[in-house]
């Protein structure tokens, strides 16, 4: 294993929930890393946030660990769940409250019901 992908796997593993993206959480610097940190951040998850750009071997080894050519990537109790449009369907279709409650991630079901509202 390369050190990135030792790296990788230590934080996916140490963490409930870490979403690798281009930023951080509280000053994300693309579109999509901030649609899925918005998210997460409404419904109060507490996540670790990975900022791709500061590392560039963690940028490339991220792509090689999850085999998912894009970012942002969440992961959920060290299983990869997706990137953007994943989160985005999951959020939207309820699944991704699923899984928080089967991992017993804590966050705000009434804030989740909200986006959902506002999206249909």
């Amino acid at each position: 294993m390369t050190d990135a992908a030792t790296q990788i796997k230590s934080t996916v593993t140490n963490n409930d929930v870490v979403l690798f993206m281009k930023g951080t959480k509280d000053a994300p610097q693309c579109g999509f890393s901030s649609r899925v940190a918005g998210v997460l951040n409404y419904m109060g998850v507490d996540f670790a946030d990975v900022n791709v750009l500061a590392d560039e071997n963690i940028r490339q080894g991220i792509k090689e660990y999850s085999d998912w050519p894009t970012i942002p990537q969440l992961y959920i109790k060290g299983e990869f769940v997706g990137g953007c449009d994943i989160i985005t369907e999951m959020t939207l279709s309820g699944e991704l409250d699923t899984m928080f409650e089967s991992n017993g991630v804590g966050y705000d079901k009434e804030m989740a019901d909200k986006i959902r509202e506002a999206n249909s």
